[in-house]
């Protein structure tokens, strides 16, 4: 009888241990509850809701490699290797005065492993149609001619930091914008650095005809660049014709005193596209005056884009010039572009 009972007691305290343990599992504190991303689309396709805010954020970019070819395209090298990383992080959320924009673009070039510049492409705040901080001014041409490479139709940088207003509506914009020019550019007859500039925009769509026509004023030159560009839906693809006069030597545009030209972007397939050019630039000298003077200068190339897959672009660019009182030339490009 002794022995039973202590087996009895044994099994009874193992049972009262196993019992216990199992009462400590269930009561055993639970992970915290996640926070998943949750897609935001009232800005379109890629927004995502910041966690814990209402602010909508899209991530995007795009990696860059191109062959390079032309006289001393690299030094005296006339090819050169060179590769663009790129990314924008954009964010957007409602206010009483409606969507605040804020725009964040960080860019690096590399032509070789020394050769390297890291800036700023856009750093800016967007709301109610004003628009402050480090952006693109409305010369930047890949706004116009993205398809295209034988136009040149602005002249410097075309990113300031710059304050603007624009009004738009589905088929009508126009706006204003002060740019800060304090970059010395070397043909410009001033003393140092420049001063402000002033900008002038207006565009507008009729049907399958659209345009844009674009002031720009040089406080420091005292001298403006006027450019109209119209585009126009024709057959398989868009015809896009362009004209510049400049007053004299300024920042916005002192390649030639007066210019014309145009393409035609060829729709062949939904992937690929073939772009023809040409353009004609007159007299293409500067005096110490800042006054045009000097020969003219004609430029024809064609431009090939080619969709590989999703997100995977190809591009090959050839361009002939021939400037007076120099000697004509051939250059371009081989590019291979990975969006994201």
């Amino acid at each position: 009888m002794n022995i039973r009972a202590i087996i009895l007691s044994s099994v009874a305290a193992i049972t009262v241990t196993s019992g216990a343990r199992a009462a400590d599992a269930i009561v055993a504190a639970e992970p915290e509850p996640v926070e998943y991303v949750r897609v935001c689309d009232a800005y379109g396709t890629g927004y995502f809701y910041i966690p814990g805010t209402e602010t909508c954020l899209s991530i995007g970019g795009y990696i860059r490699t191109e062959e390079r070819f032309g006289p001393n395209r690299s030094g005296t090298s006339d090819w050169s290797s060179w590769t663009r990383g790129q990314t924008t992080l954009k964010s957007k959320s409602e206010t009483e005065f409606g969507t605040l924009t804020g725009v964040i673009t960080l860019r690096v070039n590399a032509e070789n492993a020394t050769n390297q510049t890291a800036l700023l492409q856009e750093g800016y705040i967007d709301i109610a149609g004003l628009r402050a901080g480090m952006q693109y001014s409305w010369w930047d041409n890949d706004n116009s001619f993205a398809p295209g490479e034988t136009d040149i139709i602005s002249s410097n940088s075309t990113i300031h930091n710059a304050i603007r207003y624009l009004y738009e509506t589905p088929d009508f914009s126009a706006g204003v914008m002060v740019d800060e020019l304090e970059e010395a550019y070397k043909t410009k007859p001033g003393e140092g650095p420049n001063n402000i500039g002033i900008e002038a925009y207006l565009s507008g769509k009729v049907g399958a005809v659209s345009g844009n026509l674009l002031v720009g004023y040089d406080t420091d030159t005292e001298e403006a660049a006027i450019r109209g560009i119209l585009f126009a839906d024709i057959g398989p693809g868009q015809l896009g014709l362009y004209g510049i006069w400049a007053s004299g030597a300024n920042y916005y545009y002192e390649r030639s005193e007066w210019t014309v030209g145009g393409q035609y972007v060829a729709k062949i397939t939904d992937k690929l596209s073939v772009t023809p050019g040409y353009q004609y630039l007159s007299k293409i000298a500067l005096d110490t005056d800042g006054e045009f003077t000097g020969g003219n200068e004609w430029r024809a190339g064609v431009t090939v884009d080619y969709k590989i897959a999703t997100n995977l672009t190809t591009k090959v660019s050839v361009q002939y010039d021939d400037p007076d009182g120099a000697d004509d030339f051939v250059e371009g490009f081989v590019r291979l572009q990975r969006n994201f």
